[in-house]
């Protein structure tokens, strides 16, 4: 039994990351022997980490078959706004807690993400990165796994906001204001800048997804 609990998170983390970077998207099928073959595993670990994808929502029933979940305009917004409580209460323990390397950790990713403006796919891996330095650094578990949680719901969008003409650079702005006040330890504007971070990005969501619905009439 202790063999395969690497595996089973193994195949649970690869289908994960295929559906985060879009080699899965919302309404696409996930078969068993597929995923086995694609991920060179037996069937019994991919059919573990599918049911542990359903339990979180990633994943939905169509019939029979399992499919990759999608979000629609009231889920998203629920979604948001749970994101920006969770994440503005991180950036203020952050404030707090945060080791003087944490901080300097978090100057140098935003230093490096600067290079990345103009490639909305790595700009969005890396902006993960970004939110997570952010969580570990609140130093609060609980929190932490909450924010997980979050952000792997939110690999169930089929698109980036960093993709909208010019977000990349502003919110790698919004980043190192929210990393001046982390490093000044205010946690209240630590707070309200993630705040404002995140409703930043879904205002710019909500834009793109107005402009997919007028592109298609």
């Amino acid at each position: 039994m202790a063999e395969i609990k690497p595996q089973l998170k193994d195949a649970y983390s690869q289908i994960l990351e295929a559906i985060d970077v879009g080699v899965y998207k919302p309404g696409d099928r996930l078969v068993e022997s597929e995923l086995a073959e694609r991920f060179g595993m037996s069937r019994t670990p991919i059919r573990e980490a599918l049911q542990r994808l359903e339990t979180q929502s990633l994943l939905e029933r169509d019939g029979r078959s399992l499919i990759v979940a999608s979000l629609d305009h009231n889920q998203m917004a629920e979604l948001y706004v749970v994101r920006r409580e969770l994440e503005g209460l991180a950036a203020g323990l952050a404030a707090q807690h945060a080791t003087d390397e944490e901080i300097r950790v978090l100057r140098e990713m935003v230093r490096q993400d600067d290079k990345l403006v103009g490639d909305p796919t790595a700009l969005a891996r890396a902006n993960r990165r970004f939110h997570e330095q952010i969580h570990l650094a609140s130093h609060n578990r609980y929190l932490v796994q909450q924010l997980d949680l979050v952000h792997r719901t939110m690999a169930l969008m089929a698109t980036t906001s960093l993709a909208a003409e010019g977000r990349g650079e502003i919110a790698q702005n919004e980043h190192s204001g929210i990393v001046d006040a982390i490093e000044a330890r205010d946690a209240e504007a630590a707070e309200k800048a993630l705040k404002e971070h995140i409703s930043i990005a879904f205002m710019t969501r909500l834009k793109q997804d107005a402009g997919k619905r007028e592109r298609n009439r």
